[in-house]
């Protein structure tokens, strides 16, 4: 996602507001606001929900109005959004002039004509709000955009000019993930965003400016002085513009600063982010002691800090759709004020609870004190666009505590929308926007009458209403979800329920040790160590979610795969109803559920027919890379390459139901074999990892080192003429040969020194894995003598690259010839010539870009090759 991340802000904002009674007046006790039991329907509750009347929808198609036409015009050219505003704007007033203008007496005015005339002012009246709102929204869209795209900078980005420029850091600096290129991992990005104040070009041409930028730094030894930056901070960097990936971003270029040195502050942060930036500081602090899940959690989940979290736990909490809590949301805010205010209801009542009235509060004061805390969320979390949605949305949470309706929510809502797109228009394109706005309006509409629909089937009151909203949150943010990550998560809704219960007391614990930790930083530990329980529970949640063989589904991409999703669910929640009445029907649900999501091997076999019975050796489908598996018994595997992609070949262990590893070989450090290595060891039982001899690249082969010593697995290096068997499978490493890597020989390029394999798998099927040689090892390798006679199954080096030894393929006359390679990779993979001479030789040629992955069963004349596609 070249390290940017859309944040799914769509926190379980679960309030449990039934209504509350009003004070009859100074000194008078007020009425408590229901008498049931907790968890019982309750007459209070309906009738608080009938009090509070039908939803109020006024001001949502204004809010949709300015949020469509703000989003329209950020993509377009001044004019054209000038032109949109005022084409919006004339009929807005005009309407609004016809709305206003005084009805001529009528010598005979009847009930029916009255009506008419009425409804016709107020449909006009509304029709001129609408077009009115669009047409503010588009003026302030198109002056955003156009400010964006002034000045020199933009021009120099399509030059891709060199530039010397003085910035101010916005945002805190973030690591892009390692993106893996072929046989090279770059290596992680810190990326800051940053407004360019002045300009100068090589040519000595100066300019003032403002325009936003994001800052990309390959910083390496300077790596933590970059990390200290705090927005507010002004540099003078050198570096080399060029346009955003995309157009219509809120940026204007990407300034990528030459590599070397420390940044070069040229004005301090203010005192407010120094202060801000110390808080976080001594969060960070307190929380060294703690085990790496709950280090890395503790402060994401209280000031969206996720510096420290590592990809494999960010992919837990991607598969588990819970990533709202690695991000600053409305939840966080809300969780302190019902700490401040008490439960839902009580706010304006003489019983009411919370920190406030213990500490002698009026309601004044209790008012005031919240609108500091929320200032003091904004500054500490910085007042990014994220932030202040989180805050409109925890504010919206303060007034259901405060007053127990939801009535006036949804306006409250639509008000913030309102606001929030016409102070910062390019949220109308963030999709973290949209699933806030989906979430906490879900919570306001569908999560009571579902709740209370839970409750009229004797589900206790909490968990009802808990189920409410995780369940509603899910059913409308995922069709979003769908757009972003072609997927769906089947274990959500019930890792959000068990994550819930853990999530307030994690966060009040979290804002206490940030608060402690200035004056007091053993007292800060403690508060941190305690808080370690909770999140080290939310860790556990998304770990043992995301293991699950089904906690993810694959589902299309796009739009249309989000109208399809979204369809299915308008269905399934219009056919509830009918179900609940039907318990057989509820149970075999439940059950197709579960099946689905622990998927056990027997029953997937036979519905997939993957993996194929008496399957011998497995190719993955891990893009362009290699990764293979030699069956070694029930659901044991030797595991051969792991590809570029952990997620990938975790998935291909999964479908092949293996849970344990005595060998991973590694071919060669090349990132598109061992940087999926994390996914082979996560959840399985693994003996050793083999290397080849020649440790290069070295990045990479540190990257293998530090992953088996994080996983306390030993490595060993593969010696050729070795001998191993495991189970019913047995190997003979062929290369590479001592002396082929030494400083005279001409063998010393990383795929030159891949360990080759000489393989008797289960029925005595012959295989022949090569790695990644060239023809120049390959030569050796057949005049070595340890290549001799056909062989049932080749694993074509290099990924079918056009550089192979045709003596080689000649002699070993393989039956199956499979390849690894991803679809459309920019090289070309596998060549039209190498897939020729293969076939010419009388092979069957089986590619994981077109079939998928590939099973070898049977032996002799009974071998075949299985594909998935």
């Amino acid at each position: 996602m070249s390290g940017r991340a859309t944040r799914h802000d769509h926190r379980r904002d679960a309030d449990a507001g039934r209504g509350g009674a009003a004070s009859a007046g100074p000194g008078t006790p007020s009425v408590p606001p229901t008498a049931e039991p907790p968890g019982a329907p309750g007459a209070a509750g309906e009738a608080g929900a009938r009090w509070e009347g039908p939803a109020d929808l006024r001001l949502v198609p204004p809010a949709l109005a300015v949020w469509a036409a703000a989003a329209v015009a950020l993509g377009l050219p001044g004019r054209w959004a000038a032109a949109v505003a005022v084409a919006c704007a004339v009929p807005a007033l005009a309407l609004l002039a016809a709305a206003s203008r005084p009805q001529a007496p009528q010598a005979v005015r009847t009930p029916r004509t009255t009506g008419r005339t009425a409804g016709g002012v107020r449909l006009a009246a509304a029709g001129g709000a609408v077009l009115l709102c669009a047409a503010g929204g588009a003026t302030v869209a198109g002056l955003h955009g156009a400010d964006v795209r002034r000045g020199p900078v933009p021009a120099l980005a399509r030059e891709y000019a060199r530039v010397d420029a003085v910035v101010r850091v916005t945002s805190d600096p973030r690591t892009a993930r390692p993106a893996t290129r072929g046989s090279r991992s770059a290596p992680p990005l810190l990326l800051l965003d940053a407004e360019v104040m002045e300009v100068r070009t090589a040519h000595g041409r100066s300019a003032r400016v403002r325009t936003p930028v994001l800052v990309v730094v390959a910083a390496d030894d300077h790596r933590a002085d970059w990390q200290k930056l705090l927005p507010s901070t002004g540099l003078r960097l050198r570096g080399r513009l060029s346009p955003p990936e995309h157009g219509g971003e809120r940026r204007a270029a990407l300034l990528r600063v030459d590599r070397g040195g420390a940044p070069r502050i040229v004005e301090p942060p203010t005192w407010l982010q120094r202060t801000a930036g110390e808080l976080r500081a001594g969060l960070r602090e307190a929380t060294d002691g703690l085990d790496a899940d709950a280090r890395a959690l503790l402060p994401g989940l209280v000031v969206g800090d996720t510096s420290r979290v590592p990809p494999d736990l960010h992919e837990a909490f991607k598969a588990t759709d819970l990533t709202h809590l690695l991000s600053v949301s409305g939840a966080n805010l809300s969780i302190l004020l019902f700490l401040l205010v008490g439960p839902p209801g009580t706010a304006l009542s003489a019983e009411r609870r919370g920190l406030a009235p213990l500490l002698g509060l009026s309601l004044r004061a209790t008012a005031v004190i919240g609108g500091a805390m929320t200032l003091a969320f904004i500054v500490v979390c910085r007042p990014e666009p994220s932030v202040l949605r989180a805050a409109a949305c925890g504010l919206i949470t303060l007034l259901a505590i405060g007053t127990g309706r939801r009535r006036s929510l949804i306006p409250a809502l639509a008000a913030a929308v309102v606001l929030l797109v016409l102070y910062d228009p390019w949220l109308a394109r963030s999709y973290g926007f949209l699933l806030s706005v989906l979430a906490t309006g879900a919570l306001l509409t569908l999560a009571p009458k579902w709740s209370l629909a839970l409750r009229a089937r004797r589900v206790p009151g909490r968990l009802a209403e808990v189920l409410a909203a995780a369940a509603a949150a899910q059913a409308v943010c995922a069709p979003v979800v769908v757009v972003l990550a072609s997927r769906v998560s089947l274990v959500a809704v019930p890792c959000n329920l068990l994550a819930e219960f853990a999530v307030a007391p994690a966060t009040v614990l979290g804002f206490a040790a940030l608060a402690v930790a200035p004056v007091a930083p053993a007292g800060a530990e403690v508060l941190a160590r305690i808080a370690s329980w909770p999140v080290g529970w939310i860790a556990a949640v998304a770990r043992t979610g995301a293991e699950l063989p089904g906690a993810e589904a694959r589902w299309p991409g796009g739009w249309p795969g989000a109208a399809l999703l979204a369809g299915l669910t308008v269905l399934l929640v219009l056919l509830a109803p009918r179900l609940v009445r039907r318990p057989w029907a509820c149970a075999v649900i439940g059950l197709l559920l579960v099946l689905v999501v622990l998927r056990p091997a027997p029953l997937t076999r036979i519905v997939t027919g993957w993996p194929p019975p008496g399957w011998a050796f497995a190719l993955c489908d891990v893009g362009q890379g290699d990764a293979m598996v030699l069956a070694a018994g029930e659901g044991t595997g030797v595991v051969v390459d792991a590809g570029p992609d952990p997620r990938a070949v975790d998935r291909c262990l999964r479908d092949l139901a293996v849970t344990r590893v005595p060998l991973v070989v590694l071919t060669h450090f090349h990132a598109d074999h061992v940087r999926g290595l994390p996914g082979v060891l996560r959840g399985r039982a693994v003996g050793a990892i083999q290397t080849t001899s020649l440790e290069a690249p070295p990045e990479q082969a540190a990257f293998v080192r530090r992953t088996a010593a994080k996983a306390r697995v030993p490595t060993v290096r593969a010696v050729a003429g070795e001998h191993r068997r495991s189970g019913p499978v047995d190997w003979r490493v062929l290369w590479p040969r001592p002396e082929s890597a030494g400083a005279g020989s001409g063998v010393r390029e990383p795929n030159d020194s891949s360990v080759t394999l000489r393989v008797r798998a289960a029925g005595g099927v012959a295989l022949l894995l090569l790695g990644d040689l060239e023809p120049l090892a390959q030569r050796e390798l057949l005049r070595s003598g340890e290549v001799s006679g056909p062989v049932d199954v080749l694993k074509v080096a290099h990924h079918g690259s056009a550089f192979q030894d045709a003596g080689l393929l000649h002699t070993v006359r393989p039956r199956l010839a499979l390849i690894s390679c991803g679809a459309d990779n920019p090289y070309g993979h596998p060549s039209p010539r190498t897939v020729g001479a293969l076939r010419a030789a009388g092979a069957r040629v089986l590619r994981t870009d077109t079939d998928g992955p590939i099973a070898v069963t049977g032996a002799g004349k009974e071998l075949r090759a299985v594909s998935r596609s």
